[in-house]
């Protein structure tokens, strides 16, 4: 199918200010449809979901038409769909739950690659337990964190593995199936972070093997709050802390006190304006397969054109390599501060920030120790008037 980026540029009235967006892994700009579905719900009678009366009927229909919206798009189970305040909250309630499980002596393996997001509540949950972290390193020559290399860590004690879809700081994609094969081998969890994975490429959690699977929806265009996906099953057989008198039914016993309502509206309104870049008429999730599609082969064009303007610039090195990965970027510069380049950038209406992005383990195994470096992340309504400014920008500075 033909990808219209213009078309899909003007469903972002954000974008009317001028500004060249490659903040998109930091969280993207929101269409018009996501913002009417969010004043919609909340416009609209609401009240504790029920079935009598027009409060409850439409809030019972937000939340159902979420966790469905949120299934299409990761190829899950409605029933399995957990909301939370962030991937981050999601990560550390059930490290809590799943941590009460483990015994002095039991492993949990992380990786260098991941946002401290999946690695941290894991560290702090194992030293309540007594339990040893181990870590799994990816290669910063290459940036690649090949399954063996987490397998190497895995034993017999092992209960769960933590690791990333894809790298918010490089873009690397592990290869998840085959890191799921040697978690479940040896009987252990698979916890995957798909945050960044989620923006860019199309999900399938029971493909992946992941036995918990993460995603903020502001990184694809909705609104500000995290989506854990599990089988109901598995989430059956855990027991978090909650209020007395509040259901036991799943996933409803992960989600503390009343939904926000309007947020869940606006996260199913993402996933459809998602699914409406899509060709045919199939169902949303036929529709958002081709959907991802088309965004990953205007997002690859994008950045191929990047990295070939940098290579000819001199004195940048690109810090994103692995084989496969997402249209993102960090860059360093030979005797310069990254956040130099990002004010300048700033100037001139360039929105690509520097520093290591909560990837604090990954930035100091690539030896950029704190700071990180340039990310340039592009996203489903970069053009390459975007990218000419971004470029130009860069060579200004640089020079």
């Amino acid at each position: 199918m033909s990808y219209d980026v213009g078309a899909v540029r003007a469903q972002f009235p954000a974008l009317r200010s001028g500004t060249a967006h490659f903040d998109g892994p930091g969280g993207t700009q929101t269409p018009a449809s996501v913002v009417a579905a969010i004043g919609e719900a909340m416009s609209g009678p609401l009240s504790i979901r029920g079935a009598a009366l027009p409060g409850e009927v439409n809030a019972e229909g937000i939340v159902r038409g979420f966790r469905q919206a949120m299934a299409d798009l990761l190829g899950a189970d409605p029933d399995g769909i957990v909301f939370g305040r962030s991937a981050t909250q999601l990560t550390y309630d059930f490290s809590r739950t799943l941590s009460r499980a483990w015994r002095p002596g039991d492993e949990v393996v992380v990786s260098r690659l991941d946002h401290d997001a999946n690695i941290r509540p894991w560290v702090h949950a194992a030293e309540r337990a007594g339990a040893v972290v181990r870590w799994a390193d990816f290669d910063p020559s290459t940036g690649e964190l090949p399954p063996e290399a987490v397998g190497a860590q895995i034993t017999g004690r092992t209960r769960l593995v933590a690791v990333t879809g894809a790298s918010n700081l490089i873009g690397t994609r592990p290869d998840i199936p085959a890191i799921a094969e040697l978690v479940h081998r040896a009987g252990a969890l698979l916890y995957v972070d798909g945050v960044h994975l989620t923006a860019h490429h199309a999900v399938d959690v029971g493909r992946l093997g992941a036995d918990f699977f993460v995603c903020s929806p502001y990184k694809f265009f909705g609104p500000h709050h995290g989506v854990l996906a599990a089988r109901p099953e598995l989430l059956g057989t855990l027991r978090p802390d909650k209020l007395a008198p509040s259901t036991d039914a799943v996933p409803e016993r992960f989600e503390l006190g009343t939904l926000p309502y309007e947020s869940m509206a606006g996260t199913r309104a993402a996933v459809d304006f998602l699914a409406g870049l899509g060709a045919g008429a199939g169902g949303r999730r036929a529709r958002l397969r081709s959907a991802y599609a088309a965004i990953d082969a205007h997002e690859t064009a994008l950045r191929e054109s990047i990295e070939k303007a940098v290579g000819e610039l001199g004195g940048v090195t690109v810090r994103s390599r692995a084989s496969i990965r997402t249209p993102t970027l960090l860059l360093t510069f030979d005797g310069r501060d990254a956040a130099d380049a990002y004010r300048s950038l700033a100037r001139s209406g360039v929105h690509a920030p520097a520093g290591s992005f909560y990837a604090l383990e990954a930035s100091r195994h690539l030896g950029l120790g704190d700071s990180g470096g340039l990310r340039v992340g592009l996203c489903a309504y970069n053009d390459a008037d975007d990218v000419e400014r971004l470029l130009t920008g860069l060579a200004d500075w640089l020079r």
